[in-house]
């Protein structure tokens, strides 16, 4: 090839050589993206821990709802029912068994203001009433009924004692009251822990035990015969 020619193809392969792109290998091209994309330029806007936290629970909870209502009978409509019956049962529930109730406590006990006689309770009792404290009420006149039986004998005197224990206890020298006494004692619990209010119904159902039992002959056997006697 002559001089001139040679030159000129030389010129030819160097023009054409620049033109070709740079071809970067896959690996460190993948590895220069990944640094690129993790400046903090790139992530301004980006949600925080807690956004992406709440998020994934949203979408958890829209799944978990898809999978229901695609399971539930009538679909959507149906799971809608679905729930709305479930709330119902717990309302009706909460309704039936008022607020829930603690352990027991040393101010669960049914007395708490020291020793009162029967007759005291039942001033205290009859000045609710008339005053249309019906919880009061219900609470002295309950009082009242225990103290009764326990100056009767017919119950040991014990400090601490519940309105469930001393009508479970009652119960056995008073038989034919042992429903009524029950129920007068879970009254009692009903006004003074789960949250419930007394009506005027409510007092007289108690007066009217408190009143029957004055004038019953309780079933005396071994020891309480002898704490009678």
């Amino acid at each position: 090839m002559s001089g001139a020619g040679g030159t000129a193809a030389a010129q030819l392969l160097i023009r054409a050589s620049g033109d070709i792109p740079v071809d970067t290998p896959r690996v460190p091209g993948r590895e220069a993206a990944r640094h690129e994309l993790s400046k903090p330029m790139y992530h301004e806007n980006d949600p925080n821990l807690l956004q992406r936290a709440l998020d994934h629970l949203w979408k958890w909870i829209g799944d978990l709802l898809s999978s229901a209502s695609g399971a539930a009978p009538g679909g959507p409509a149906g799971l809608v029912l679905l729930v709305l019956i479930v709330l119902a049962l717990v309302a009706a529930l909460w309704w039936r068994l008022g607020t829930p109730q603690r352990g027991f406590s040393p101010a669960d006990a049914l007395f708490r203001d020291g020793p009162r006689s029967a007759a005291e309770h039942r001033t205290a009792a009859e000045a609710h009433a008339a005053a249309g404290r019906w919880n009061q009420a219900v609470q002295e006149r309950m009082r009242a009924i225990v103290r009764s039986l326990e100056e009767r004998a017919l119950l040991d005197p014990r400090p601490g004692r519940t309105a469930d224990e001393a009508a479970a206890e009652a119960a056995r020298p008073l038989p034919a009251h042992a429903t009524r006494l029950l129920a007068a004692a879970r009254q009692f619990d009903d006004v003074t822990y789960g949250g419930r209010t007394a009506d005027q119904q409510a007092y007289l159902t108690v007066l009217a035990l408190d009143l029957e039992l004055g004038s019953t002959k309780p079933q005396l056997t071994g020891a309480l015969q002898g704490a009678a006697g």
